[in-house]
C-alpha cells in the first residue's frame, strides 16, 4: 500500500499565519492578529490557529495567561510543497513549462536571467557530482 503524504499546502490565511510566525517570530494570537492584513477578529485568528496546533504546522506554550504559538514548518519545506502543488495542477508536473512561462514573462530581466544561470550551473554540477559518485 501506497504512503499518503502529508499534506503540507497551506490554505490562504494559514499561509498569511505562518508568514507573520516565520517573519516575527514566536508570537501571541493577538500579536498575530495585528499584523495580518485587513485585522480578522481576534477569534477568528485563535480559531485557525488552535486547528494549525492540532495539525502540528504550529506549536503552542502557555506564558501567563496567554498562549505564545511558533512555526513547526519550516518555511522552506511549506513552499516547496506549494510549488510542486503548483506545478501539478497548474503545468501536469512540468517543471519546465512552469519555467518556460515565467521566462516569457515580463518580468525578468537580465539581473534575474544571471542569478539562474548560476543556479542551473550549480545544480548541473551537484548532479554530476552525485552520478559520478553513484558509478563508483
Amino acid at each position: 500500500m501506497r504512503k499518503r503524504k502529508v499534506n503540507q499546502q497551506l490554505p490562504p490565511m494559514e499561509l498569511a499565519i505562518m508568514h507573520v510566525l516565520w517573519e516575527s517570530g514566536p508570537s501571541t494570537v493577538q500579536e498575530v492578529q495585528v499584523r495580518l492584513e485587513g485585522e480578522p477578529a481576534y477569534t477568528t485568528v485563535q480559531t485557525i490557529m488552535n486547528t494549525m496546533e492540532r495539525k502540528k504546522r504550529v506549536r503552542r506554550t502557555l506564558k501567563g495567561k496567554a498562549y505564545v504559538y511558533r512555526a513547526a514548518l519550516l518555511e522552506e519545506a511549506a513552499m516547496g510543497g506549494a510549488v510542486e502543488d503548483f506545478v501539478q495542477r497548474v503545468f501536469k508536473g512540468s517543471v519546465e513549462g512552469l519555467l518556460m512561462n515565467l521566462l516569457n514573462s515580463e518580468r525578468v530581466n537580465v539581473e534575474t536571467l544571471d542569478r539562474l544561470k548560476r543556479l542551473v550551473a550549480e545544480k548541473e554540477e551537484e548532479i554530476r557530482t552525485e552520478r559520478k559518485e553513484q558509478g563508483k
